[in-house]
């Protein structure tokens, strides 16, 4: 069977990002609020206590990364039909490349986001965190594996 697919764009991920945003605010913060009270969102602390490092600091990384080796995505990529994958192989991440990608989110956003901003620029579609990491995201219809040379190339007027 014949599978298109096509280096994912910096908006369809911004999309991404602000449905896993708005499911981990459900999952995460409202937990906390309801441990902590109203000082959990006019207070000054950076942590609360026990359950809010746990639940807004450590469970946030495990999670992510958990999903991106688990199901080549977080539920807001796998909603948009989303994969990262390794940017040789096509294939999941390493459990070491995972965590690569997360921290690697520092410095691709430390300078004004620009790493983020770089996917929009890419031929690959690649932030900083995926050229440090090794992956890319691609976005395809179907479930199973697929070649690179299956991906749709952008249009380039220079070659």
């Amino acid at each position: 069977m014949e599978q298109h697919a096509q280096y994912a764009g910096f908006w369809i991920r911004l999309l991404a990002v602000i449905i896993d945003s708005i499911i981990m605010l459900i999952v995460f913060a409202l937990p906390a609020s309801f441990i902590y009270g109203q000082v959990y969102w006019e207070g000054n602390e950076m942590i609360y206590g026990f359950w809010d490092l746990l639940l807004n600091y450590i469970l946030p990384v495990v999670l992510t990364i958990f999903f991106w080796v688990k199901y080549l995505g977080t539920p807001g990529k796998m909603l948009l039909k989303l994969r990262v994958v390794d940017e040789k192989t096509g294939d999941k991440l390493s459990v070491g490349k995972a965590i690569g990608r997360y921290f690697a989110y520092i410095p691709a956003a430390i300078p004004l986001f620009l790493g983020f901003f770089w996917i929009g620029w890419a031929k690959r579609k690649q932030g900083w965190h995926d050229l440090l990491a090794g992956s890319v995201v691609v976005r395809s219809e179907t479930k199973g594996p697929f070649k690179f040379e299956d991906i749709e190339q952008p249009n380039d007027q220079s070659s």
